[in-house]
């Protein structure tokens, strides 16, 4: 599939694809930051963020304030796990360690919490890519999705 022709699938089937991508890698190498992971840094930048998933498979939109721009991009994500259920969460917050904007896309992972049954409510959520940059978001999800409690997204700049 080229490049024009994935843009022009429908948000199922590329959310689809990416959730392959990112099973074939793996919820590997990069961890989930905490409070002490940010302790004494200023935010670089500020992020918002809205995502539905649907069987465990997400996609949405966001923008990133940084240094004065503020940066459209999309989301894909995935829950590890069976995924089954709904969900739509809306989440804003502070990005750390960003010190060039080529640094914020990329693969983020995140533990979510216990695995189960998420349901709807306040949201604290803690990502990290590959790069070192930092996501510290609240919000809100509503809906219900069944998880391991671990999931990933893939950032990528709008056009």
């Amino acid at each position: 599939m080229d490049k024009t022709t994935l843009r022009r699938a429908p948000l199922a089937i590329r959310a689809s694809l990416a959730a392959a991508l990112l099973a074939t890698f793996g919820c590997s190498a990069l961890k989930t930051p905490t409070a002490q992971s940010i302790e004494g840094l200023s935010p670089s930048g500020t992020v918002s963020i809205t995502e539905d998933y649907v069987a465990g498979v997400g996609g949405g939109s966001g923008t990133l304030n940084y240094e004065g721009k503020t940066y459209p991009f999309r989301v894909l994500g995935t829950i590890v796990g069976p995924g089954g259920g709904l969900s739509k969460t809306t989440a804003s917050g502070e990005v750390y360690k960003l010190a060039d904007v080529s640094k914020f896309p990329g693969r983020y992972t995140q533990t979510a919490g216990k695995a189960g049954l998420s349901e709807s409510g306040e949201k604290d959520l803690w990502l990290e890519n590959g790069d070192g940059v930092i996501m510290h978001l609240q919000g809100t999800s509503k809906g219900v999705m069944l998880t391991f409690g671990k999931e990933e997204i893939f950032i990528r700049m709008s056009q």
